[in-house]
């Protein structure tokens, strides 16, 4: 069950508090409504390992999905949301595992929009890199970003509480097809 009502603004969703883990939407599924996704919060803390990326796109997926957002109408939004979340992950596991032994992907659904994002302990605010074809890495938050600005989304980089990061995007929910 999701932990309050939906927000129904147009503003993407604001930084969000922490809640219960992700195993509500495994055990709880809500009936997919007629009208947009089951809005919530869930939160998937994995070690910082190569093998929490699929995890946590799998579980990310799986939530979506329970949310409400099956079907060709979310067929786009639910793709570029686990594109994100795999170069999130992924960025956090390569560059933050010496200083952050846990990752946490956060998922809210709120007023319209979808927001991921991705926490981690280590201090550095990584910069989305120029597109370098000699370079055969560096490229992920510059797809990140473009992914989420052609979705009509917006992202952007903060110090936690406790000086490390967290990465976010929000993403708008289609629209209800006109009838």
């Amino acid at each position: 069950m999701p932990d309050g009502p939906a927000d129904r603004s147009e503003d993407p969703p604001a930084k969000r508090s922490a809640t219960n883990p992700a195993k509500t939407a495994a055990t709880n599924p809500p009936k997919t409504p007629a009208h947009g996704p089951v809005g919530g919060l869930w939160r998937f803390p994995v070690p910082a390992a190569e093998a929490s990326v699929p995890l946590t796109r799998h579980a990310v997926r799986d939530c979506l999905l329970a949310q409400g957002m099956a079907g060709v109408r979310y067929q786009e939004l639910v793709d570029d949301l686990l594109l994100i979340v795999s170069e999130l992950v992924s960025n956090a596991v390569t560059h933050a595992a010496e200083l952050s032994p846990e990752v946490v992907t956060e998922l809210s659904v709120s007023g319209g929009w979808v927001r991921v994002s991705v926490e981690d302990g280590d201090p550095y605010r990584p910069k989305a890199l120029e597109n370098d074809t000699g370079r055969t890495g560096g490229r992920g938050l510059l797809l990140v970003k473009s992914v989420t600005l052609q979705a009509g989304g917006v992202c952007d980089v903060e110090r936690t509480g406790e000086g490390g990061k967290v990465i976010w995007a929000s993403l708008p929910v289609p629209p209800e097809p006109e009838r």
